[in-house]
């Protein structure tokens, strides 16, 4: 819905990060037309947003920085296509042993669509992740403790390694900050990265969960090369287009 050319410079930029909050991502002519302003003024307030570290511009519009977000703001963010990502993902879930989510909102989701006949253990270093799974019939939550990364409210370092190394799983189920062709996923941490290691080097296999948004992109630190990941999962038809560059290097469901 188109907005009034009248708003001022912080109505813009809230309306901005809001859309780009929720997609992942803004085109410059997009955010014009439904602001009613010209494409300048879209580019001094994006330039102004990425001044904040708040969004990253590209090509044509921008799109939402990398960097540790608390879990409560990463939640809302295309929400709709982690809803598709967690639908396909429960197909792999096990009806007994041990599964491991990591502390992504992405997991979360996952977890909070769990039910049925189960008899399966879930691992995750996310205090929110345990708490969602909590009283769900089947599941026995096991949170993985250490050091609480304040800026993600994830548990990270020595020990939660070791915890999450100190039981063997089916499957890991990952989320990433970028992937890319070329490297495979990453992320904004190299202490969340070291975690997601310990939970992939205890499972047979590692199945990453990322929307579309975080295509050919890359972030800091390498998480899962993508010979490493059993199985690439997206809110997009296996057929899109936007998969050729992987369609060859992993499985896509």
């Amino acid at each position: 819905m188109a907005t009034s050319g009248t708003l001022g410079a912080e109505e813009r930029r809230a309306w901005i990060m809001t859309r780009i909050e929720q997609e992942g991502a803004l085109r410059l002519d997009a955010a014009a037309a439904g602001l009613r302003v010209s494409a300048m003024t879209v580019r001094r307030d994006l330039d102004d947003l990425e001044g904040e570290g708040l969004v990253r511009r590209v090509r044509g519009g921008a799109v939402l920085a990398l960097g540790p977000r608390p879990f409560s703001e990463r939640r809302t963010v295309n929400s709709r296509a982690k809803q598709v990502i967690a639908h396909k993902a429960l197909a792999l879930i096990p009806s007994d042993g041990a599964v491991a989510l990591d502390a992504s909102t992405t997991s979360g989701t996952l977890g909070s669509a769990l039910s049925g006949t189960l008899d399966v253990t879930v691992a995750t270093n996310s205090h929110e992740n345990f708490a969602a799974l909590r009283g769900t019939s089947g599941v026995t939550p096991v949170l993985v403790g250490g050091e609480l990364e304040g800026r993600t409210g994830s548990f990270v370092g020595l020990i939660a390694c070791q915890a999450a190394s100190s039981m063997l799983y089916r499957r890991f189920f990952t989320s990433a900050s970028a992937v890319d062709a070329a490297h495979g996923a990453s992320e904004v941490s190299l202490a969340e990265t070291q975690v997601k290691h310990a939970f992939g080097g205890a499972s047979r296999e590692v199945v990453l969960c990322v929307d579309s948004s975080k295509l050919g992109r890359q972030s800091v630190s390498l998480s899962f090369p993508l010979a490493g990941i059993s199985v690439m999962i997206t809110e997009l038809d296996p057929r899109d287009s936007r998969l050729d560059p992987y369609r060859e290097l992993v499985e896509l469901l």
